[in-house]
């Protein structure tokens, strides 16, 4: 059992017999009543996000999740396949199943996907990763005063906002759970 006021971001959890990953959490203290944790979590098996509200001296069900590294080979439009590179075993999960975390995942890459009994849920991604810029225009010399951004296309087709020294085939650092820059890469 896990207790409400230790479901913190990333940990899941589950509710009415559903597999739940917490997003966002906050613990409210009210005046003089008992404190409060309201938490924004994704259900793994349908995609719906929702909020809960729970006392915080309630406890919730433990899910059995296990952990598989899989490599990635490739996405057929409705389907993202991955094998297990020890037993050469091949798991197909669906596309929008895996829709945030899949732009993240190059083909050929090891990732972590998480099973529910033998229902793959989700991957795990770390929170920042390397990418390529494919395209973007090239900076106007004298608008480094200022925080000016411009739009760049990445490797994986995503479009994020870039400083304006960053060129094409540079490689950048990219927050997974925003899809937004955080700093050149250092290689």
């Amino acid at each position: 059992m896990i207790n409400a006021t230790d479901l913190k971001n990333g940990v899941t959890f589950l509710s009415e017999g559903q597999p739940f990953k917490v997003i966002k959490y906050s613990h409210i203290k009210v005046g003089r009543g008992g404190a409060i944790v309201r938490v924004n979590v994704r259900n793994l098996v349908t995609q719906a996000v929702t909020e809960k509200t729970y006392s915080a001296n309630v406890k919730v069900e433990e899910v059995e999740m296990s952990k598989q590294k899989l490599q990635y080979l490739y996405n057929d439009g409705r389907n993202a396949l991955f094998m297990n590179p020890k037993t050469f075993e091949q798991v197909e999960i669906p596309q929008n199943i895996i829709k945030q975390e899949l732009p993240y995942v190059k083909e050929g890459e090891e990732a972590t996907v998480l099973f529910w009994g033998d229902k793959p849920l989700s991957i795990d991604i770390p929170p920042k990763v390397v990418l390529r810029i494919k395209d973007t225009p090239p900076g106007v010399k004298g608008n480094s005063a200022t925080n000016v951004y411009k739009q760049a296309i990445l490797e994986n087709g995503m479009s994020v906002r870039v400083p304006l020294f960053i060129d094409n085939n540079q490689r950048i650092v990219v927050d997974t759970r925003n899809g937004e820059y955080v700093e050149r890469a250092k290689d």
